[in-house]
């Protein structure tokens, strides 16, 4: 379930700097969540799809191991993009 081109279109110029800038963390964190949201509805209606929900825990260590740099590097884009994405509210 990976997500569409347009979507992925949308974060990138969303969150980085021009529409090249995939590179970017917080892009690579925004494009994490929305992946993150997709497979959580998936987990919920198939409940026994276990390699899916090993999937999801990768993409939520993964996301916590990026914004844990982002807030160790710049603290303001930190809090600014976690407002933003609605994590940790």
């Amino acid at each position: 379930m990976a997500l569409t081109k347009e979507k992925t279109a949308s974060v990138v110029n969303n969150f980085g700097a021009n529409d090249k800038d995939t590179g970017n963390t917080k892009v690579q964190i925004a494009l994490l969540t929305e992946r993150i949201k997709q497979l959580t509805e998936h987990c919920k209606t198939f409940k026994k799809d276990k390699s899916a929900s090993r999937g999801l825990l990768k993409l939520v260590g993964q996301r916590r191991k990026l914004l844990k740099y982002l807030q160790r590097t710049s603290l303001e884009t930190y809090r600014a993009l976690i407002k933003e994405l609605g994590l940790r509210k």
